[in-house]
């Protein structure tokens, strides 16, 4: 294990009715711009508890964040915030909401273009404006953690940036919000929290046993929600676990003191940005075919995942690693999720456009050894026509 230095900072209020007490945490002084996403946190009454328990403050509203964040859209929003002299956000909704209001929080008192968070994956950002959460849909983990993702819709860039000024001050988690999610969010969340860990876990031996306990118990409890919970999604134990799953599996613990890979991220973001296919989709495209063609670097790790969590003990190393990739690609299809770019009516034609885009960003030694270069990228995306 590596030496590390771990902090998060984030304030979780977690259970039913908790958005009450956004009026106990949120400066009774504060200027509040609430960002938000389309008309689900309008129609489900979220937005209606989120203002009634805000109660007197100054209150200005931004809507329309899109399911991946435009920098065009957040950039209105800053200009808003600029103008009105807010000074404090409140991200209401998904992901995409909150990775949208860590970057207006940057981007505001930013001094220069503020493209260059993106461009510079926050090195520079001195400040940022204090924020907090209200979650809508588990899925990223961006609740609990200083990172986010932003793309910018005229280049089909899309970036991540981190900064520690940019962890959420608090983030409420009332698990009855995925009650009224549409079944693919929900499988969509489900998805994306399980290869978050696996990106921090499926790597190689590091003598972190409590990472890898951490990482092996999130992987089986997602595992054993996953199919329940599209099939009972008002269980509120259910919609509990998976949301807490989510926030913990990229909330810092998983990956502590370890070597990362997040080649199937950086393959998926571009994917997303080329053909708009929803981040978590891209993701199960991606992880098993790179798994696959990783199976060498990965042998170790991937013999240890099928056994602890997919229960896999019988028969040689290469057929153990093969049973592997199966049930991690089955648990994907068997949440409705398609695991081969031919399920969204993509070809070959993907290869040498993602691979581009791959250059152009500079991933070209990605992976936990620096070893996925274009032409591994290139044959990972072959493995998943």
């Amino acid at each position: 294990m590596n030496n590390f230095d771990f902090c998060n900072p984030t304030r979780i209020i977690f259970g039913r009715e908790t958005v009450s007490q956004l009026n106990d945490v949120v400066p009774a002084d504060a200027k509040v711009m609430i960002l938000f996403g389309g008309s689900s946190a309008e129609k489900t009454g979220t937005l209606d508890e989120v203002r009634a328990s805000l109660g007197d403050r100054a209150v200005s509203e931004f809507g329309g964040i899109e399911p991946n964040p435009t920098y065009e859209t957040l950039m209105k929003a800053v200009e808003l915030i600029r103008s009105k002299d807010i000074d404090y956000l409140l991200a209401v909704g998904g992901g995409s909401v909150i990775d949208g209001t860590k970057f207006v929080a940057a981007a505001v008192p930013y001094e220069g273009e503020p493209w260059d968070i993106l461009l510079t994956g926050g090195q520079h950002i001195k400040s940022a404006l204090p924020f907090g959460t209200v979650l809508t849909l588990p899925a990223t983990g961006s609740e609990m953690n200083s990172g986010s993702v932003v793309t910018r819709r005229a280049t089909n860039d899309k970036l991540p940036f981190m900064h520690p000024l940019v962890f959420p001050k608090f983030s409420i988690l009332d698990p009855t919000k995925v009650y009224t999610l549409p079944e693919r969010q929900v499988a969509n969340g489900v998805a994306d929290a399980f290869v978050h860990v696996i990106e921090q876990y499926l790597t190689f031996p590091q003598n972190a046993m409590v990472q890898d306990r951490l990482a092996e118990g999130l992987l089986q409890t997602l595992v054993g929600i996953g199919p329940k919970i599209l099939a009972d999604q008002k269980n509120y134990d259910l919609s509990a676990n998976l949301m807490w799953s989510a926030s913990v599996a990229l909330g810092g613990m998983v990956g502590t003191g370890v070597r990362h890979d997040w080649a199937t991220h950086m393959i998926g973001h571009e994917l997303t940005a080329l053909y708009n296919i929803d981040h978590a989709r891209t993701l199960a495209i991606v992880l098993p075919s790179l798994l696959n063609v990783q199976r060498k670097d990965k042998a170790e790790k991937l013999l240890q995942f099928g056994e602890r969590v997919w229960n896999i003990t019988e028969g040689t190393e290469e057929a153990r690693i093969d049973q592997t990739i199966d049930a991690t690609r089955n648990f994907f299809e068997s949440l409705g999720i398609s695991t081969r770019l031919s399920g969204y009516d993509l070809g070959e034609e993907v290869i040498d456009a993602v691979v581009k885009q791959l250059e152009k960003h500079g991933m070209v030694t990605l992976g936990e050894h620096g070893n996925i270069t274009p032409d591994v990228s290139r044959r990972i995306l072959v493995d998943a026509l």
